[in-house]
């Protein structure tokens, strides 16, 4: 017998911006999808990483990075992708 899973979708590094930081636009609405388990996001681990330095050198307060790398790392564990 097959296993069933949801449809999924590739994610490249623009996707993944505009579904982080829009939920307005059509990755956001497949995040929230994925979120909730009606599909699968799929994406490059070189993508996290633009992620990464995106949010490192644009949320800055007093000259630091706003979130830690602990706190960076709860955020990647906690989205619905699965990283390649």
């Amino acid at each position: 017998m097959m296993e069933w899973r949801p449809r999924g979708y590739l994610f490249e590094t623009n996707n993944l911006i505009r579904a982080l930081f829009d939920e307005n636009t059509a990755e956001g609405q497949l995040m929230n999808a994925a979120a909730a388990g009606y599909i699968e996001i799929f994406a490059h681990a070189k993508s996290w990483n633009a992620i990464l330095w995106l949010i490192m050198n644009t949320l800055v307060e007093n000259g630091s990075p706003v979130y830690s790398g602990d706190e960076l790392g709860e955020l990647k564990r906690s989205l619905p992708i699965v990283w390649r």
